[in-house]
């Protein structure tokens, strides 16, 4: 007796509708339609969808959906090179960590000791924004959330960023590029700016890798419950 689209919801812990819309979509195969047109799942479903859900954790939704379309429609080899260009894609932000971490570093030691607050020409918004490589609107996002605190021009209100400022929007944007968020960018930017410290650093770095350690591990567990769905022949199936 075939299974309906809320057997196949509870298994999963989602809504029913939620079950069609994979059908759908390709993430499961086709079902089989009892006569009078209601849904008939199998068990190949079952493990089509549990194949699915755990596939996006590690690999990100969308390109969990592109991989069981890709096995559902028989071309499991577009499948097997859709799971090496997600474990690349990881592979290159774990390298850029690295390459930020050393970039972070040099760019600390400035603080243990920092520049006087007059050397340099003191930069517009639009100036250190096009140093930066970000966008104008950027900066002033950064001085909102208390990141970043430009002194004004008296007469004009300007901006101007000197070389403590133009220090620290360098540290923010390597953090930003490392993809940390503001909550965790204001306790290095406190440390090092108070003591000098690098402990909180440290740990942002630190966890971006364990990050990391995370996300491989769901594309583990992903690979593995896919390889389960291949094994049962499931490539191509209709759900017959």
């Amino acid at each position: 007796m075939g299974l309906r689209p809320v057997d196949l919801a509870r298994e999963a812990g989602i809504s029913a509708q939620l079950v069609r819309n994979y059908e759908a979509e390709g993430v499961l195969p086709a079902a089989a339609r009892s006569p009078s047109g209601y849904r008939q799942y199998e068990s190949v479903h079952v493990a089509a969808l549990r194949a699915f859900r755990a596939l996006a954790p590690g690999f990100g939704r969308e390109e969990a959906a592109e991989i069981m379309r890709a096995v559902n429609a028989g071309d499991e080899a577009l499948a097997l090179r859709l799971i090496d260009e997600g474990h690349a894609a990881l592979h290159a932000r774990r390298l850029a960590t690295d390459e930020m971490s050393d970039a972070l570093g040099a760019a600390a030691e400035q603080f243990l000791d920092p520049p006087p607050p007059s050397v340099g020409p003191a930069l517009l918004v639009g100036e250190l924004a096009q140093q930066l490589g970000v966008r104008a609107a950027t900066l002033r996002l950064w001085e909102s959330a208390g990141l970043l605190m430009p002194p004004r021009e008296p007469s004009t209100k300007y901006r101007r960023y000197g070389a403590l400022q133009i220090r620290d929007a360098r540290i923010i944007a390597m953090l930003r590029q490392g993809r940390y968020g503001f909550e965790q960018i204001r306790p290095v930017l406190e440390g090092l700016r108070h003591t000098g410290s690098t402990e909180a650093l440290r740990a942002a770095v630190a966890e971006r890798r364990a990050a990391h350690d995370r996300r491989t591990r769901a594309m583990l567990h992903g690979a593995a419950m896919l390889d389960t769905y291949l094994n049962r022949g499931a490539a191509g199936s209709n759900g017959s």
